[in-house]
Formats: structure tokens, sequence, C-alpha cells
């Protein structure tokens, strides 16, 4: 971790990079990211909260056909078929 004249350094090379004008934008801007990061993950935080996991872990077919009865090839034609 940088220390005391370390950090000067750095900050003598930010300063000369973006230029003084524009620090403050810079900065402005990184604060709103931060903002919008730190709110969407605590949305996600809060989604994963209300959402009850699922019971046995997998979904049911869609077309009511068991997935017993349907054979791995027919799966990968279909899906090329979409696809295509």
């Amino acid at each position: 971790m940088p220390q005391g004249a370390e950090w000067l350094i750095i900050l003598a090379i930010v300063i000369l990079v973006f230029g003084a004008a524009k620090l403050p934008d810079l900065a402005r801007g990184t604060g709103q990211a931060l903002r919008i990061f730190k709110a969407e993950t605590k949305g996600l935080r809060d989604d994963e909260k209300k959402t009850p996991p699922p019971s046995t872990g997998q979904l049911p077919p869609a077309d009511g056909a068991r997935l017993d009865d349907v054979a791995e090839g027919e799966i990968v034609d279909e899906r090329r078929e979409n696809n295509a």
C-alpha cells in the first residue's frame, strides 16, 4: 500500500495526465459510478432475499413431456432448427 511520498508522486502523475481542470469532473463521475454500483448491488441483495429458492432445483419441461421421454439428440436437433 502506498504511503506518504508515494501518494504525492501518484497525485502528481494524475494531475499531469488529466490536468487540474479535469480532476473535479473525474472525481464527480467516479462518485456517480460508485453510487450507481452500490445501489445495484443493494438491489441484487434485496432480490435474493425476496425470491425463495426452488424446491427441487429443476424446472419441469415446458411442453408437458417428461425429460425421460425425449432423447438427447432430439433436444440438440430442435435447438439447431430454432437457431437457424
